[in-house]
């Protein structure tokens, strides 16, 4: 298997998943704003979205594929026998999750937007849609066991769509909301639960050719799925800690108006780069590197770690630079159209830009998390998760009064690189970091490209500043041409530094 080709499968889709993503979210600008509706709508959509987030982009794998692919490697009976105890499992305990939270709707809104009780309008309105898009969380997350199964036997394609099935829906529904003049955020918010169960149909089928599910309801679990679910609920945390930090920053944020919504944008952005960087390498490189450490090929193991870490720093490092300068110009041309106001255009791009500090650690901790979940060790990276939405909140509440939202994305990037930190030291001193000098050299050669990139985007975006105001109609049209010709030049750069190759990137060497 090649990590970099299989990489690139995995970011096409998600790319075209998130462009998808952003046509959405500009048509949600237009239509929403940052206004009650938006924010209401957001809060109910930010707990099923970050399960989706936290199971399909590399949660669930990380606990299920180690055991999966150690069971296939016994026997493929009992490899089938596992996956079908834990897909009846899964799916008792989240029709009871579902059950409850449903019933118990406004104690969750009051948990997640406790700000939101001071406006009783804003807070039925969450509690409304809250209680529409939460049962999304129980088709995504069977979608994921069977995104877990293709990952298993390193089929990618599949499992990166299945999210654009998502923005497709969302997309026909603000577009019928609007020709039949209705409410937009409720639409929106069936349009989320209809899309889940689009997608569980979409991967039911493509996965029937290497597995076809038997249920089997029984209280009592087997020794297997009880390990798995007892490394399932560390990794949650632990390979999630991102959403997991903004949804603590979503709760924090509700207290100042219009701050959710400024976040949820400033998110989706940054998200696309931490797709690739972070969420396609790690979702590519586990199952390979799991296997390795079942067959204890240490060369292997350590051919892996290094490529993953590679290609994770080549894919972050100039999307970090990129963010930071040119916040302003990407959010007032993706979003700046319609209800979203030039405030909120403002705002947030600077939540945007301190988020763009700490991509590169968004997309590490979920390489270095890799590196334990692969020797099926999910308590360790569990108790750095903790620490780092522990640091992440203190730091956030700490400093809310004197400096508003704008902490949030500060704390979410230093608690990050605390993180990371912290990774590198515990994993070097159980001597399971095997990495090369020649990391070294290549992370260099990124740097010398990253500079130049920037330089060239500093110059594009004063040649064209004027095609790039608030007020031109076609502004999107002028950042997507920057930046694709940057990014190709940066690509460019790397090939010619030779750290851009195909034959870098096998895993079998």
């Amino acid at each position: 298997m090649n990590l970099l080709s299989s990489a690139t499968v995995f970011s096409f889709f998600t790319l075209i998943s998130r462009i998808l993503g952003y046509l959405r979210d500009i048509l949600i600008a237009i239509f929403l704003g940052a206004s009650i509706f938006a924010d209401a709508f957001f809060v109910a959509f930010r707990l099923p979205n970050t399960f989706r987030r936290l199971f399909a982009e590399g949660t669930f794998n990380a606990a299920f594929i180690p055991s999966y692919t150690s069971a296939k490697i016994e026997n493929k009976k009992k490899g089938k026998k596992f996956a079908d105890d834990v897909l009846s499992s899964l799916l008792l305990i989240l029709l009871f999750i579902v059950t409850i939270v449903e019933i118990f709707t406004p104690y969750l809104i009051y948990i997640i937007a406790p700000g939101f009780i001071e406006d009783q309008i804003k807070f039925n309105l969450a509690i409304e849609l809250t209680r529409i898009t939460f049962p999304f969380l129980l088709f995504v997350s069977l979608s994921s066991f069977f995104a877990g199964i293709l990952n298993s036997n390193n089929k990618f394609a599949a499992a990166a769509a299945a999210p654009i099935i998502l923005n497709i829906v969302l997309i026909i529904s603000l577009t019928y909301s609007f020709m039949q003049e209705l409410d937009y955020a409720k639409q929106l918010s069936y349009a989320v639960t209809i899309a889940g169960v689009i997608q569980l149909f979409f991967l039911m089928y493509v996965t029937k050719k290497f597995y076809k599910p038997t249920l089997n309801f029984s209280l009592r679990f087997t020794n297997k799925v009880r390990f798995f679910f007892k490394k399932l609920l560390p990794s949650i945390l632990s390979s999630g800690v991102t959403q997991v930090n903004i949804l603590v920053g979503t709760i924090i944020a509700s207290f100042q108006s219009g701050a959710v919504s400024y976040l949820y944008y400033a998110d989706r952005v940054y998200q696309i780069n931490l797709a690739i960087a972070g969420i396609a390498v790690g979702t590519v490189s586990l199952p390979v590197l799991s296997k390795a450490f079942k067959m204890k090929n240490v060369k292997k193991i350590s051919n892996i770690q290094n490529k993953s870490f590679e290609l994770s720093l080549l894919f972050s490092i100039p999307a970090s630079f990129g963010l930071i300068l040119a916040s302003n110009e990407i959010v007032n041309s993706l979003f700046g159209y319609g209800s979203f106001s030039l405030d909120d255009v403002e705002m947030t791009a600077s939540a945007l830009k301190f988020f763009g500090f700490g991509v590169p650690a968004f997309a590490l901790i979920k390489i270095l998390s890799n590196f334990f979940f692969a020797r099926d060790n999910t308590k360790t990276p569990f108790y750095i998760s903790i620490f780092i939405v522990f640091l992440n909140i203190v730091i956030s509440v700490s400093f809310f009064n004197n400096i508003g939202f704008i902490i949030i994305p500060i704390a979410t990037s230093i608690s990050t690189w605390i993180g990371v930190l912290i990774y590198i030291y515990l994993l070097n001193n159980k001597k399971i970091l095997l990495l090369k000098n020649q990391l070294m050299i290549n992370f260099i050669k990124i740097l010398i490209s990253t500079i130049i990139m920037s330089s060239l985007l500093l110059f594009s975006l004063d040649k064209f500043a004027n095609f790039l105001d608030y007020s031109y109609n076609y502004k999107a049209v002028y950042l997507i041409s920057i930046v694709s010709f940057v990014g190709m030049f940066y690509l460019l750069t790397c090939y010619l530094l030779g750290i851009l190759k195909l034959k870098n990137y096998k895993t079998d060497v």
